[in-house]
């Protein structure tokens, strides 16, 4: 079993971990963006498609980001208490507040993929001038939040075995 957890929790963790360091690449994407937006409207036709670019970009660099997020603990927590426990205190704490993200990330996944399944079976666009489609977004938002629930899974494994005093 702790192999399984061990094996779990490496693969999860190097998967996120480069998705996360390439997401943070992303804000120079969304500067580009901006920058190109600036340049047209001053010195060319105003760009339809540079607002909602922009906004995607902004969605994947946030859902993607995510899971490397909560895997270096950058996600907001109440110091108030919890600064001062103990290592294994905060690992038990941990393990049962972890179910709580797992649930949520489960109703944010099921929101997604329906969402995403209508998106494809209506071939939904926004509703402005450029009308994208809505369904590539969609799939990195369902991924996202996918990575992110696998990462929480991950978390918990790794409050497991602190709890069994093993080295992660």
């Amino acid at each position: 079993m702790t192999g399984f957890l061990r094996s779990y929790v490496r693969i999860v963790d190097a998967v996120n971990r480069r998705i996360g360091r390439i997401m943070m690449y992303g804000i120079f994407v969304m500067v580009g963006i901006f920058i190109w937006s600036s340049i047209s409207k001053t010195f060319f036709l105003p760009s339809f498609w540079t607002l909602e670019v922009a906004q995607f970009a902004m969605v994947a660099y946030y859902i993607l980001g995510g899971p490397y997020s909560i895997q270096l603990g950058s996600n907001v927590r109440m110091d108030l208490f919890y600064g001062e426990w103990s290592y294994k205190r905060k690992a038990q704490v941990d393990a049962f507040t972890i179910f709580f993200m797992i649930f949520y990330l489960g109703v944010l996944l099921y929101g997604a993929i329906d969402s995403t399944t209508y998106s494809f079976k209506y071939n939904e666009r926004s509703p402005t001038a450029w009308r994208p489609y809505l369904w590539p977004i969609k799939v990195i938002m369902c991924f996202g939040i996918f990575m992110m629930l696998l990462q929480a899974i991950s978390e918990f494994f790794k409050d497991i075995l602190r709890l069994r005093g093993e080295k992660i």
